[in-house]
Formats: C-alpha cells, structure tokens, sequence
C-alpha cells in the first residue's frame, strides 16, 4: 500500500513532466480507436442498407462481374421469366429490376453530373423495390421516354433542378430527358448517382431491348422461408441463373465493401503502429530521466528501508497510471477521431449518421489495453535502472556518471544487427524474382532499423560532432555547449533522434520508390508508346460506339487504334493441356502505337488473319515455339485455331504479358453483340498536325465527360499526380508518427532543462545571457534533430534502392532519388528541431538564478 501511495503521489508531483508522455500515449491510442470506431460504422451503417434494400430471393445472371461494366457487356434475363417465377411455389410478388453502371450522365454544358470520388452512376428503372430506400421529395416518377428522376444529393450537388435536361450515355447509345422528380434517400447514401427512369425506356436504354431485365427480386408469401424459396426457383429455372437469398445478396455486398475498409483499416492501423514504436521511445527516454532526476530520492528511500522489487514496482505503477490516463483520454479522441472521419466522408459524398456511431465493447479495451501494455513495457528498462540504485546514492547530485555511456554489448549487438539487415538489402538488390527478393527486404528493413535503433547511442557521439563541426561551431562558445550537452547522454540522444529517425526513413523509402515510379513510367512512355494521343475513361465506363466514333471523326489524325480485353478465352497448347487466358485484340496500328518488342517473328505479323502472338514466359513455360497451332475458344463465341505468329518479350512494364490478336479475327468467332467495347485507343497525328489533331480530339470528345483525351505529356503528368497523390496521403498517415517523434524532442529538452536547473543557474551567475541561454538550448534541439534525420534519410534512401531494383524486375528500371524532397526534410528537421525548443528554452531563459543555484 506504501508503494502504491508513493507512486500516486509521485505522479501527481510530476504530472507536468509526463504531460508529453500522456499525450504520445492519447495520439497513438486515438489514431486506433477512431480507425476502429469508423471502420466498425461504416461496416454496421453498410450491413443496414443491404438488409434493408435486398429482396427476400434474387435472380440474376451467372457470371457477372465489374470486368462487364468496363467492357460494356450487357447481361439480362428474358422477360418470359417473370410470368413463370410469378408461378412458382411460396412467391407473393415479382419484380422486374433494370440496372446498368455502364451511363454517364451530363448536364447541359457537358459536364458529368456523376460522383467525384469515383463512385458509381447507377440508371435503373423505378419500381416498388426502390422506396424501401428512397423516397420521392419533389415531383413525380419517371412516366416516359423523355424523363428521369436523380437523387437529392445529385441535385443539391450539381445544382440540378426540375426541368433541367441530362444526356444520359449508355452502352446502346444515348439520348436526352428532362428531369422531372427528386428522390431522397431515407437509408444510408453510399455516395452513388442514381438515375431513375420508367421500365420500358430503361429496358430500351440502358439494356438495348425491350422486355428484357437485369434482375428479379422476389417476395416470399407467409410462412415460406427464404431458403425454401430459392430451392423452389432453382427447381423451376435450372441453374442457368444466379438465385441468392436475402442473407446471401446482403453477405455478397457486405464482403465487396468490407474487403475495401479492411485495406483502410489495417492500413491505418499499420500507420498507428508506428506512431506506438516512436512514442515509445518517448516514454523510455521521460522514464529514464525522471529516475535519473531522482537518484537522491531513491537513493534515500532504499536507505529507509525499501527493496529493488519496491522501487521497481513504484516506476512501474507510475507508468500505469499514465498508460491509463493517456489510454482513456485517447478512447474518447478516437470516437471524436472517427466522428471526424465520417464529416469527411460526408464531404466527399458518402453520408454516416453519427446515429449509427458503433462503440463496441472490444474497441475501448483495445485501446486501453495497448496504451497500457505500452507504456509499461517502455518503462520496464528505467524501473530496473531505479531498482538497482543503491542508498549511497542519496549522498550523490542527481543523475549518474553512467547514464552517459553505452555498453560494449549495446553496441556489438547493434553492429551485428545492422550488418545482417545490410546483408539481407544485398541478397534482395540482387534476387531474380522480385517474390523472393521482396522476403529479404522486409527482413532487412527490420534488421536496419533495430540495429540502428540499438547502436543509436554510439552513432550519436559521432554524428553529433561532425553535424556539430558544421552546424554548431559557427556559433562559438554557445555552439560548443550545445554540441557537449547533445553529447552529455549519447543514450537519450540516442532514443530522441531514433524517434524521429523512424518516421523520416519511411518518407524517404516512399520518396525513392514514388520517384523511381514516375521516372521508370516516364522513360517507358518514351521508349514505348508510338501513339501521340491516348483516350481512355479514368472512372472504368466503357468507350462506347458513339465515343470510338468521334475519335475516328477527329481531323489531322493519321491513324488510330482500338483496343479490346477479351477475358476468359480457353487456350489448347500443342501438347493438349487448356489454360484459360485473356487476350488483347487490338487493330493492326496498335503495334505502331505500343512498340512492344519481340524476340522471335514480327509483331504485325501477330495481327494477321487467324495469328495471334505469345509471351515469352508464356512461351518457356508451357513451350510454344513460333509457328505452333493454338485452339482458342472464345467465351462468347466458336473455336479457332490462331498461329503463334510472334513470341513478345517480357522485358516492358507496358502491356507485359499481354497476348495480341486483331479485332477482324474476334470478329470472326464471337457475336458482334458478344464483342467488349474499347478499353481504350490510340491515335497518331499526321506529320506537323499535331496541335490541330490534338485541339480537334478535344472538341470531338468535349461531350463525352467519361473519357479523357491524353497526348504524351498530359500522360506523364497524370501519371506524376496519381503517384503524388498516394504518397501525399502516406505522408499525412506518417505525420503522426513525425508529430510524436517531435513531442519527444520537446519532452527531451523540457526534463533536459529541470535537471540542468542548477548548471543554468550556475552560466547564468557567471554571466551568460538570457539570449545565449535561448540559443544553447535551440542549437541542441536542432543538432538533435538533424542526428535523427541524417539517419532517417540515409536509412531509407538504402530501403528505397532496393525497393527499386526489385521493382526494376517487373519493368520499372530506373532509379531516382528524390534530392529536392530529401533537401527540404533534412532542412525541415532543423526547423523542427527549432520549433520543439521553443518552450524549453524560454523556460531555461526565465529562471531564477538564485532559486536555479539553491536547486539541489
């Protein structure tokens, strides 16, 4: 009970001094609730909707797959069904339901009235089953040809009116309406378009027939359960159609979107982690120095009487009361956190009522239970450092001689940790399958950073003094004080910089890669692509005919291509086994436009009538040689028999792996109706046209908001943003972990400064400056700082080198390192460093200096 009040009473007197510690504590705890919370509301707010909106049986057709919406297939099922499910056993009622994601939608002025975030335009004909999720706010149904009803938050967010006309482009072709109704949603708004039309115009529309459907959804009379239905309908249709339950369709599209908000969670969780590794080095090092600080202390109550065991204890339930105070503050950040995130999404379209706010009872236990676990563990090491302080400490000043050395063992243990991740980046630099070599990496990303973490304190005194050679000296005397307080405790230095140095390495890992990426992209941009212009949809919507056919009427153009997947073709080889495979069925110029090299034969020979062309993997693996016969049974249509004309080589990055054949030989073996449309088409400019092809491809495509037209620059850019903008959001991820990390130096220099109270009293006495004093204590900061960040930087530029070269297996060749970002962190960090003394060295520049000197 003694120990139990000393800790309390410890803690409160020193609450000022762990405020830091708690706040590292309630960051990183906050960051995993409010992942938790927000992933937990989503998923709960998702499984609502579903439940509520699915059928109690659904019928659709087998086999379809987000591959259709962007081939522009369209599947339906034959209106002669809906009379024979009325009959059967157990049905109250049936409905017919037309769907499409194949439509864009546009305003009068062309613009898409579709989402931003990339969700969906949905065209869907209105029928009872849509009012068990929307509900018609303002004007009527849908009742012809010429009118469509969207959805409240469409409108609101378009500034679209009743009265105002939309041209809907679908896979048939498109037309315009006049919008004539506003539905609101009364469940949760995943973010979608929705276009509601009468079923006639849509069936016509969106499906291109009459009488046909996309779906059914079924009702079961009372008493027939949901099982006993569907067995009834498979008994009636055969297995020639998809049948699910309500429990199955609402499983199905819980499992859709829950595969992508587990990717966001464990990432986010994955970003908190590191936020845990950095804060806990900030409790070490909080830790380490108020036991220091307190070795007259403990040194007197082991003479009174106490045991190692008590005093250890005594630390240890001083770190339990933080962990839990830090723990639960954090819970309740993690619930705002999440409350947050969702007012984020609402923004982007995705509405979250915070009444479905889901708190489960594991999220709060969680988080206190890493919180607690934590900051714990992080203190162990400095409760076993107090316990071990015998009571002739009491007759000894604060802090011992060998807090500022670090064990040969320390050492020799980091040593060999950094040469085996060292050796480990080598053996995956120089793999041959980018596989294996990625195990080696990740075994040398932790070996590197542990062995740089345990041998920070060596690496400190002597980085330190070179960075102070550079930095610190140019300020005489002030710097020299700085560079030997910096240096007084190589371990805690050690521990601060470490902390920074983990967050800063992974940027610059990321920078490298994404540098690398972009420049890799560039030059094969450069080397491969013939074409001047690329026209392809960014959101997934099919090229439809009405858009290939603005491309073909563009002027100044000397040619262009389309290109088509043809997914699922069933491959015979020569020695009888069948693989199934895609095919890329392009027009003859298409070998102009992408300038895939060869090893064996001519590539526009590949596009010739019944050839097609093989990949060398391909080839090696299954030993297809040039001239061999291959059977190919086209999924939608007969078999052919298709001569390897040419073997490509797999050294791109662009189309790799990819079999081509020409659209004419499709043509001749599936349906037109079966044929995907375009994934996309290049187009090359006459000589000296290309500004006016460019312009005119431009006006063509103005009223087609679905696609983009690119030349070569334009692609290089999109390219250089797409990778921009994910390693802006993993930056902002990392900013916690950086912003802990900061805390650390602030804490570092703040308990730096109460156990130095009585050393500042003694400069100031003798007659230094309350300016000096400032700077002195910013120097260290800075010097600090810049220690973690040199190792940070260098650590992960060694992480992205070798990311590089095993990405360089998969094409992308060549290695940029990012110096501008690399300059600006390292610059930043002494800003940083800057920053976090602050506070510290107004206080050391306040103080008394009599009170400073009486300080024991």
């Amino acid at each position: 009970m003694t120990v139990l009040k000393t800790s309390m009473r410890n803690f409160v007197a020193h609450k000022g001094r762990m405020a830091l510690s708690a706040i590292a504590v309630l960051l990183s705890v906050a960051f995993v609730c409010g992942t938790l919370v927000f992933t937990d509301t989503t998923n709960a707010t998702f499984d609502k909707l579903f439940a509520s909106t699915a059928s109690d049986v659904t019928v659709s057709p087998k086999g379809v797959s987000d591959k259709d919406t962007r081939q522009g297939r369209i599947r339906s099922l034959p209106g002669a069904e809906l009379a024979q499910l009325k009959r059967v056993d157990g049905v109250k009622s049936v409905t017919g339901d037309v769907t499409s994601q194949s439509v864009t939608a546009a305003d009068r002025n062309d613009n898409s009235i579709g989402s931003d975030t990339g969700a969906p335009t949905i065209g869907t004909n209105w029928d009872p089953t849509e009012k068990r999720s929307v509900e018609i706010t303002s004007g009527h149904a849908p009742r012809g040809p010429t009118e469509i009803m969207v959805d409240a938050d469409t409108a609101k967010n378009k500034k679209l009116g009743l009265g105002d006309e939309v041209r809907i482009i679908a896979i048939p072709g498109e037309f315009r309406a006049k919008i004539v109704g506003i539905a609101t949603f009364q469940v949760t708004n995943p973010g979608a378009t929705l276009i509601f039309m009468d079923t006639d115009t849509a069936q016509r529309k969106l499906l291109g027939a009459a009488g046909v459907y996309s779906s059914y959804s079924l009702t079961a009379q009372a008493g027939v359960s949901h099982d006993q239905l569907k067995k009834n309908v498979v008994a009636d249709l055969g297995t020639g159609v998809k049948v699910q339950t309500k429990a199955e369709s609402s499983k199905e599209a819980e499992d859709d979107i829950g595969s992508f908000l587990d990717v966001m969670k464990y990432a986010m969780l994955g970003f908190a982690g590191i936020a845990v590794l950095v804060g806990i080095f900030l409790i070490v090092n909080t830790f380490s120095m108020l036991v220091a600080q307190r070795t007259r202390e403990i040194g007197l109550m082991r003479a009174i009487g106490s045991s190692r065991k008590q005093i250890n204890r005594s630390v240890l339930i001083e770190a339990l009361l933080l962990g839990v105070v830090g723990s639960i503050l954090g819970v309740l950040g993690g619930v705002g956190l999440a409350v947050g995130l969702m007012k984020i999404m609402g923004s982007a379209g995705l509405h979250l009522s915070t009444d479905q706010l889901t708190v489960k009872p594991t999220t709060p236990i969680v988080g206190v239970g890493i919180g607690v676990v934590v900051t714990v563990i992080a203190a162990y090491i400095p409760a076993r450092r107090a316990g071990k302080i015998s009571p002739m400490a009491a007759l000894r000043d604060a802090g011992t001689p060998a807090d500022a050395k670090s064990g040969w063992i320390r050492g020799a243990i980091g040593t060999l940790l950094t040469a085996g991740g060292a050796a480990s980046l080598v053996v995956a630099g120089n793999a041959d399958k980018a596989v294996d070599g990625s195990m080696f990496l990740g075994l040398g990303v932790v070996l590197t950073l542990i062995g740089f973490i345990v041998i920070g304190p060596l690496l400190a005194g002597l980085v330190v003094r070179v960075l102070a050679t550079v930095v610190l000296r140019i300020f005489g005397p002030v710097g020299r004080l700085a560079e030997r307080n910096a240096l007084r405790n190589p371990r805690r230095t050690g521990a601060t910089g470490a902390a920074l140095m983990i967050g800063l390495a992974l940027v610059a890992c990321l920078s490298v890669v994404g540098s690398s990426m972009v420049a890799s992209a560039t030059d094969e941009l450069d080397k491969s692509v013939g074409a001047d212009f690329i026209v392809q949809s960014d959101t997934g919507q099919p090229i439809t005919k009405g858009i290939a056919d603005a491309v073909h009427g563009a002027k100044g153009l000397k040619h262009v291509s389309e290109a088509k997947d043809i997914e699922g073709t069933k491959i015979t080889l020569p020695d009888g086994k069948t693989v199934t495979k895609g095919l890329s069925a392009a027009s003859p110029t298409y070998a102009e436009d992408l300038r895939t090299p060869v090893v064996e034969g001519d590539l526009a020979a590949a596009y010739g009538k019944d050839a097609m062309s093989v990949p060398e993997g391909f080839a090696k693996d299954h030993k297809v040689k040039r001239g061999d016969t291959l059977t190919v049974d086209f999924k939608e249509g007969r078999t052919a028999k298709l001569t390897v004309a040419a073997i490509t080589s797999d050294d791109v990055s662009l189309d790799k792996g990819a079999m081509y054949l020409n659209i004419a030989t499709v043509e001749r073996y599936v349906p037109a109706k079966m044929i995907p449309a375009d994934v996309m088409m290049l187009a090359q400019a006459k000589d000296g046209q290309e500004k006016q092809a460019y312009a005119s491809l431009k006006a063509q495509l103005h009223h087609y908001p679905s696609v983009k037209v690119r030349d070569q620059t334009d692609y290089k850019q999109e390219v250089k943003d797409q990778v921009g903008q994910l390693l802006n959001l993993v930056y902002g991820l990392l900013a916690l972990a950086i912003i802990v990390a900061v805390l650390g130096v602030v804490n570092t220099l703040a308990l730096s400064v109460v156990e130095r109270t009585r050393e500042i009293g003694l400069m100031r006495a003798i007659g230094v400056s309350r300016r000096q004093m400032r700077r002195m204590i910013r120097l260290e900061s800075v010097v600090i700082a810049l220690f973690g960040a040199l190792l940070g930087l260098g650590l992960g530029m060694g992480w992205g080198t070798t990311a590089q070269k095993l990405l360089a297996l998969e094409g992308l060749k060549t290695l940029e390192i990012p110096w501008p970002t690399i300059i600006t962190v390292f610059i930043g960090s002494a800003v940083v460093g800057l920053i976090a003394a602050l506070v510290p060295a107004f206080r050391a520049a306040r103080m008394n200096v009599l009170n400073a000197i009486a300080t024991e």
